[in-house]
């Protein structure tokens, strides 16, 4: 399934691979560093689909790196100072993972994937219009869709096997999980970097509705964003200008396969359902919209 314009899956000889995840593929290097290289898969409603997004992996890489050297003042990230020449030297094979490979440092991922949301949306307006709460934690009456927050709020949740939905947690159960002190980290840090993130982001015309992050510690206990950051798979981004209250915007995320996926005949089990050409390079178009409108002339 890979073409020269797509890669739905990386095939590194000179590295061992670890593990393949919904996105990304990762190598391991040596006891301190590994690659990850991100390719075009998507995943919707947790579920692999059988189809790249051209174009999709780069355009997440140069965003994430763009959002990790703009963040780094609140929180270290695992990217390594060693270029992709140095642990893939063979020219033809480097081809295939330039643009979208990066060396990060080995870090012990956290339990949890810390959510941050600055809008009512989604699985939070369903959970509002239900308990008057998301995720447990009480709202104002009377809030309409894609409503601003009052201000942001952290609604954790665990990280689910392969193929399984993520679950939504309180605090409290972050605490068993992580400690009180590592706990209160995370959640500070999310809240911090999302409340930079989307002021930024306005600047440039768009919206940062909720976003989710990951954690890492190193041997020393140093708490590190690793993964992704703030990237339209991590984050749900609307045009500004198109912004209502009261109906669900457009976005630069994958939305726009969700909902075609949602006229379909589908239970959203695996395997999912190969999407039209003209569905992938919309949501193609998307990413690099976003990308474009972030960091242009930075």
């Amino acid at each position: 399934m890979n073409t020269p314009e797509a890669l739905y899956q990386s095939s590194l000889s000179s590295l061992p691979l670890i593990a393949r995840g919904k996105v990304r593929d990762i190598y391991d290097i040596d006891d301190q560093t590994m690659l990850i290289v991100t390719t075009d898969r998507l995943s919707a409603f947790d579920v692999i689909l059988p189809d790249p997004i051209p174009g999709k992996g780069r355009v997440l890489t140069r965003v994430s790196n763009f959002w990790f050297e703009k963040l780094q003042a609140i929180i270290p990230n695992h990217l390594a100072a060693i270029p992709l020449e140095q642990v893939v030297p063979d020219a033809a094979e480097r081809a295939q993972v330039e643009g979208r490979a990066i060396v990060v440092k080995k870090l012990r991922p956290l339990p949890v994937e810390a959510i941050v949301r600055g809008y009512l949306i989604g699985s939070g307006w369903k959970d509002y219009q239900k308990t008057g709460a998301i995720c447990g934690i009480p709202l104002p009456e009377g809030l309409e869709q894609a409503q601003q927050l009052p201000e942001a709020i952290y609604t954790p949740s665990t990280k689910a096997a392969a193929g399984q939905h993520d679950e939504n947690v309180s605090f409290e159960k972050t605490v068993e999980l992580m400690g009180q002190a590592l706990a209160g980290q995370v959640r500070d840090a999310s809240l911090k970097l999302y409340t930079e993130a989307a002021a930024y982001a306005k600047t440039r015309g768009i919206i940062i509705a909720d976003t989710k992050f990951e954690f890492g510690l190193d041997n020393d206990g140093v708490l590190y964003l690793i993964d992704e950051a703030l990237t339209p798979d991590s984050s749900r981004f609307w045009p500004a200008d198109q912004y209502r209250v009261g109906i669900s915007p457009p976005s630069f995320d994958k939305q726009y396969v969700r909902d075609y996926l949602e006229t379909l005949d589908w239970d959203k089990t695996a395997p999912g359902p190969s999407l039209p050409a003209d569905v992938a390079e919309f949501c193609a178009a998307k990413y690099r919209e976003a990308e474009t409108r972030l960091t242009q002339d930075t």
